[in-house]
């Protein structure tokens, strides 16, 4: 089964198998204190090497700790479609606060996450988790990392992602901004979320990800922000709990603006795949699920419309 994502010069890169998953709160730790050294610039050399977890099996108490606060259904075979994200979470921070990676951690921002679900995930398998950094690029507002993370059983890939993360910083000449997504009316409301205080220390919990943004009111101000905000990766799982996802799925979602802790937000849909989380006008993230044709796939894979596309 063939990849979505380019794997450029994957051969001349070195693969670096580790024998346990990173502890991720040292490497926050790390990180931070790397970040003041740093000068991120899309010119910049980043690290080459793939990260390989040969063998991993899902902690059974984590994972349902994770189904709760994300409101995904406990007691279910397959893993949620979010959750590979959370097996290689480790492996990207390793790679990001590493010495060699020129961007910050403090205030790097998660912009989006596309994601390809090729088969269900048993949540009693034992998978291959394998980062890479694919590349660097301009931003008008700084510096983008694109970090692929992909799930293997034998020689299969049963899933994939691409997050961006951006570095924000002052650029000498920005790139161009494309054209104007058009406006369009807001998604049909479904209901009306009331998100706990709590949310951000639970799903950093479950995740690993105990980022002090979101965290506690006083540590989130230190870095510029008047309470704790929750996770971007909770949001979107919050949202896909609530829309679902087929077996072989492609599921891409931006994060627009972060969601403030307590608070209370809607939670819109539509019968073309699309979601969103909004506060009135304000959009907090939007995204949209789309159902993989059948079969092995051939380069990128093709998508056939979820019920009532057009």
């Amino acid at each position: 089964m063939k990849g979505r994502f380019p794997q450029r010069c994957r051969k001349a890169n070195p693969v670096i198998v580790l024998s346990s998953a990173p502890s991720l709160g040292p490497l926050l730790a790390l990180g931070a204190l790397r970040s003041p050294f740093k000068k991120p610039s899309a010119g910049a050399d980043f690290p080459r090497a793939r990260l390989v977890l040969a063998s991993l099996r899902p902690d059974l108490r984590k994972l349902a700790a994770y189904e709760r606060v994300c409101g995904f259904a406990t007691g279910d075979d397959g893993l949620p479609v979010t959750y590979p994200h959370v097996l290689g979470f480790p492996l990207a921070m390793r790679l990001m606060s590493g010495r060699d990676f020129p961007l910050p951690l403090l205030g790097l921002v998660h912009t989006s996450i596309e994601i390809v679900r090729h088969a269900e995930l048993p949540g009693d398998g034992t998978y291959e988790i394998s980062v890479h950094i694919e590349k660097l690029s301009p931003h008008r507002r700084g510096t983008e990392a694109t970090v692929v993370t992909e799930v293997r059983v034998a020689d299969d890939v049963v899933w994939e992602s691409r997050s961006t993360y951006l570095a924000r910083h002052r650029t000498e000449t920005a790139p161009a901004d494309g054209p104007r997504e058009q406006e369009r009316a807001p998604l049909p409301a479904v209901e009306e979320w009331r998100i706990a205080g709590d949310v951000g220390r639970r799903y950093g919990a479950a995740s690993g990800d105990r980022n002090p943004i979101h965290l506690h009111p006083l540590t989130a101000r230190l870095f510029g922000f008047p309470r704790a905000i929750a996770h971007g990766m909770w949001t979107v799982a919050r949202c896909l709990a609530a829309h679902g996802a087929p077996e072989r799925a492609r599921v891409t979602a931006e994060f627009r603006a972060p969601v403030l802790l307590p608070g209370t937000v809607t939670y819109a849909e539509d019968d073309a795949g699309r979601f969103e989380l909004r506060d009135g006008d304000r959009v907090h993230v939007e995204g949209r699920v789309e159902r993989l044709g059948p079969g092995p796939l051939q380069g990128r894979p093709g998508s056939v419309p979820l019920p009532g596309d057009q």
